[in-house]
């Protein structure tokens, strides 16, 4: 795949597309997209532009990473807080926590928005894990997004 123009072949770039409103009301967060690592989450049916966080208009957060979707009421978030600096092997595509419940979904390895819910959300795979405490998504607006949801 190759990179958008005005970005450099191997760096990072720009968010796929502005934060803010959407027509129904709602709020959207674009994913903060590294191509260089395009292999890795066009596996998972990635596609920026697409896919992003929401905030819905009837008060709901879903996340949607090609063929992963979690949705939950904004009254299950628990607070959310930024993290950084991740290897690539545990932040590109949709990962699994081995340490905890938590879920990845990544585009890039610089910063992402670890939100926590009080319930568990659903698991995205039909087999193994009953549910998840905690997502974290590379959203490009870091700190609108924390806002949003409230620190943790």
């Amino acid at each position: 795949m190759t990179a958008p123009p005005g970005a450099g072949p191997t760096g990072p770039n720009p968010p796929t597309g502005p934060s803010g409103p959407t027509d129904d009301g709602g709020e959207v967060y674009p994913y903060a997209v590294d191509y260089r690592f395009a292999p890795m989450w066009l596996a998972f049916g990635f596609v920026p532009g697409r896919d992003a966080v929401r905030i819905t208009a009837d008060g709901d957060f879903v996340a949607s990473f090609g063929l992963a979707r979690v949705r939950t009421p904004l009254e299950n978030i628990d607070g959310a807080h930024v993290t950084r600096d991740y290897r690539w092997w545990t932040a590109i595509g949709v990962r699994l926590s081995f340490a905890d419940d938590g879920l990845t979904f990544g585009t890039n390895t610089r910063a992402g928005v670890c939100v926590h819910f009080r319930e568990k959300v659903p698991g995205v795979l039909p087999v193994g894990r009953r549910g998840h405490s905690a997502l974290t998504v590379t959203v490009a607006d870091l700190q609108d997004l924390v806002a949003r949801l409230g620190r943790s």
